[in-house]
C-alpha cells in the first residue's frame, strides 16, 4: 500500500488499515481517524481494511476521510490514482474474488522477522465471526510465488519468516494439485535451505495435515511454537460457535504434537462470555490452559457483530464477559511465568530484534542488549533482575571470548 500510494503521488497520505474482528476494533479505528485528522488536518486520510470493506458508507460519511478502498482494491496500483479521478468509495464485492496475487515485499522496517501472506479469506462460517465478509472466500498463493518471496527476503537479510493468512490450514484446494499447508512448508524449507527459522501464524488444529506433523517432528528450522484457534473448551459452546472440533480433539492434537516434538509450546485464541455460556462451561475453557499446556493466550471478551448468528443468541452480560476474560488472561500469565522460570539455565539460539530484545525458538522474550539486531546468538538463559521491567529472561552468549579461545 505504501508503494502504491507513493507511486500515485500520495506521499503525505495517512493510510488507516482497519480491523473488524470486534466492534471495539472498529470503534478504535474511527477514533484513530479523528485523532489523526486533528493532528494533521492538511493530510488526506485513506481508509481501507476489513471494517472499511464491511461498512464503507460509515467511513465515507466521516468528514475526515478522503477515500475508502476495499480489501482487493488496496492491493492494486490503479485504485491509488489521483483522488479527483476516482470515486470516493472503491469497494467491490469481496465474495467475487477468486485469485490471490502475491505482493512482492522488499523487507520490513526495523524488523528481522518477515510476515508472508500465503492464504486469504475463509470458507467457514463460525457464528461469531464477521471476517469472511471482509476478506472473502479462501484463496491461496501458488507455492512458487511463496518460495520466490521468501528467497528474496532471505537474500536481503531476513532470518525468520512467518507464514500468515486468515485460515492458513485451508491452504491449497484452489491450486493445481491441491497442495496442503504441510506440503507448502516442506517444499519451502527444502527450496530455501538458507532460511534459518520458519513459523506459522494462528492455525486451526483440526486441519493439521500429516506433512505438517512430519515437519514438526523432523525439521529443526521449523520453530516449536504453534498458536491454535481453539476459542472455547466446552463442547456445547463449540457447537454453538459452529466450530469443527470438540474439546477432546484439542487435547488429542496437543498431546500428539508434544509426543512428536517435546520442546513445543502452544498458544491459543479464546473467547470469554460467548452467548449462553454458563460459569460451568467457562470453567471448561479455563481448564484448557492446563489441560493443553497453553502459555500464550489471545483472549477476547465476546463482541457482538451485527449480521452474525451469535448476535441473535441470548447474550452474557458484558461485565461477566469482561470478568471471565480477566480470569483467562490471569491463568495465561501464570502459565507463561511458570514456563519462563522453567527455562532458566537452559541453552538455545535466539534471534535478536531491535532494542536488545531477542526471541527463543519458543518465542520467549530474552534481553540481549549488546547484540546487533538480526543476529542469531547461542545463549544460556538466566533470570533477569529487571524489577518487572522488560523480559523476565536474559541471555548470556555462549560464544568464546578471546581469552578462552584455544590456541
Amino acid at each position: 500500500m505504501r508503494r502504491h500510494a507513493r507511486a500515485a503521488g500520495l506521499d503525505d497520505a495517512l493510510i488507516v488499515n482497519t480491523c473488524a474482528v470486534t466492534s471495539e476494533a472498529q470503534r478504535q479505528a474511527e477514533q484513530a481517524i479523528r485523532r489523526a485528522h486533528r493532528d494533521a488536518p492538511e493530510r488526506p486520510i485513506i481508509v481501507t481494511g476489513c471494517a472499511a470493506q464491511i461498512a464503507p458508507q460509515r467511513f465515507a460519511a466521516m468528514p475526515q476521510v478522503a477515500r475508502v478502498l476495499g480489501n482487493e482494491e488496496k492491493l492494486t496500483a490503479e485504485a491509488w490514482g489521483a483522488s479527483a479521478e476516482h470515486a470516493r468509495i472503491e469497494v467491490n464485492d469481496i465474495m467475487q474474488a477468486t485469485k490471490l496475487a502475491p505482493q512482492l515485499i522488499d523487507g520490513f522496517d526495523q524488523q528481522t522477522r518477515a510476515f508472508i501472506q500465503v492464504q486469504q479469506g475463509c470458507d467457514h462460517r463460525c457464528t461469531f465471526c464477521i471476517i469472511p465478509f471482509g476478506r472473502g472466500n479462501a484463496r491461496s498463493v501458488p507455492m512458487g510465488d511463496v518460495i520466490n518471496q521468501v528467497r528474496h527476503l532471505v537474500k536481503g537479510g531476513t532470518k525468520e519468516v512467518v507464514l500468515t493468512g486468515v485460515d492458513i490450514t485451508s491452504y491449497g484446494p484452489d491450486l493445481p494439485g491441491k497442495p496442503s499447508l504441510g506440503q507448502l512448508v516442506r517444499r519451502l524449507l527444502a527450496a530455501v535451505p538458507e532460511l534459518p527459522r520458519l513459523r506459522l501464524s494462528s492455525i486451526d488444529s483440526i486441519e493439521i495435515d500429516e506433512h505438517l506433523l512430519h515437519v514438526l517432528a523432523n525439521e529443526p528450522r521449523f520453530m516449536p511454537h504453534l498458536h491454535l484457534s481453539l476459542q472455547a473448551g466446552s463442547d456445547l459452546i463449540l457447537k454453538r460457535m459452529k466450530r469443527r472440533h470438540l474439546r477432546a480433539d484439542a487435547l488429542r492434537v496437543c498431546q500428539h504434537i508434544r509426543a512428536l516434538r517435546p520442546d513445543v509450546v502452544f498458544g491459543a485464541d479464546l473467547i470469554a462470555g460467548f452467548p449462553t455460556e454458563t460459569e460451568e462451561q467457562f470453567q471448561d475453557s479455563l481448564a484448557l490452559v492446563e489441560d493443553c499446556g497453553l502459555i500464550y493466550l489471545h483472549v477476547f471478551p465476546y463482541s457482538e457483530r451485527k449480521g452474525t448468528p451469535a448476535a441473535r443468541m441470548p447474550q452474557v452480560a458484558k461485565a461477566v464477559r469482561k470478568e471471565r476474560a480477566a480470569r483467562l488472561r490471569a491463568a495465561g500469565d501464570a502459565a507463561l511465568d511458570a514456563y519462563t522460570q522453567s527455562q532458566v539455565g537452559s541453552e538455545c539460539q535466539v534471534l535478536v530484534e531491535k532494542g536488545g530484545l531477542a526471541r527463543s525458538p519458543q518465542f520467549l522474550a530474552v534481553s540481549l542488549p549488546d547484540a546487533p539486531a538480526g543476529r542469531l546468538v547461542d545463549v544460556r538463559l538466566e533470570a533477569n533482575p529487571n524489577n518487572g521491567k522488560g523480559p523476565a529472561l536474559r541471555g548470556r552468549s555462549l560464544a568464546p571470548t578471546p581469552s578462552n579461545i584455544p590456541s
